[in-house]
């Protein structure tokens, strides 16, 4: 009887150092991970001429459990990029001490219905992309109470019918287009509770960054002639640039790169142990 004690002491004592040690090598690979990625932000802006602190790093942390999102803090990330208010939701709740340390974008496509979600959980709005959406926001800002909500507009740049976002394709030439964004742009501009901070966009995928250059150029020059039309927003920030294309991102103005594969490995696929 004592040696099937002293034997479960030791069972329990080997598992309890092989989850330590399997915690500690977790936190150890996103460091690193996390460590790569910064030095190549640093590398793209000071390529560019840009001090390196211009560009804020997302971590896109969608798909992933709340304790993966933990050991990314925990080794020196504060933003966080999520798809969907559900998921992001389950996440902020399991991690709620840690809230006043977190920045929190919602990146992926939103749904009216849960705009009035959306303004609780996040800081920062990326995928706004009507203005009937913009009026949910401003409206469900008003209701709670809250001084504002941080908004970027969704612009479609590249024209891919895959994507969300404002149709902005080819705004620079074609004046009907240009001129049905400024009029949207100016609309939101006017709704109270509301701070337009930027532009985001999706490039579409490509083997070759070089080939999605031009679609963050747009980006940034539809940024700077919206500055312009409504100069009582910020119109800071250019959202845009992922794992495969972040140098390119940074070299034509990003100032928020979102990047998940780099950071995070490759998404869990559904059923998979996380």
């Amino acid at each position: 009887m004592t040696c099937d004690v002293s034997s479960l002491m030791v069972s329990c004592a080997h598992r309890a150092h092989m989850v330590q040690f399997e915690k500690t090598e977790a936190h150890t690979m996103m460091q690193q991970a996390l460590t790569l990625v910064q030095q190549r932000i640093t590398h793209a802006a000071m390529a560019a001429g840009r001090p390196p602190q211009q560009i804020r790093l997302i971590g896109v942390s969608k798909t992933h459990p709340a304790s993966v999102v933990a050991a990314a803090h925990a080794a020196g990330l504060h933003d966080f990029g999520e798809n969907r208010v559900q998921e992001a939701e389950g996440k902020i709740t399991e991690l709620a001490a840690l809230r006043h340390q977190m920045t929190w974008h919602l990146i992926g496509h939103l749904q009216r219905n849960k705009a009035k979600r959306a303004v609780q959980l996040f800081d920062y709005i990326h995928s706004v992309d009507s203005i009937e959406l913009a009026q949910s926001i401003s409206r469900h800002t008003i209701e709670l109470g809250k001084t504002q909500s941080n908004i970027l507009l969704q612009c479609n740049i590249s024209g891919e019918v895959s994507k969300e976002g404002i149709d902005a394709r080819g705004w620079e030439t074609a004046r009907d287009i240009r001129m049905a964004l400024v009029q949207l742009v100016q609309q939101i501009a006017q709704l109270p509770g509301i701070t337009i901070c930027g532009l985001m966009t999706i490039a579409p995928y490509s083997d070759d960054p070089e080939h999605v250059r031009p679609v963050f150029a747009s980006l940034r020059m539809l940024r700077d002639m919206l500055r312009e039309v409504c100069p009582q927003h910020p119109f800071t920030e250019l959202s845009m640039g992922m794992s495969g294309d972040v140098d390119v991102a940074i070299a034509e103005g990003a100032t928020m790169v979102r990047v998940g594969r780099a950071l995070f490995g490759e998404r869990p696929t559904p059923g998979s142990p996380s």
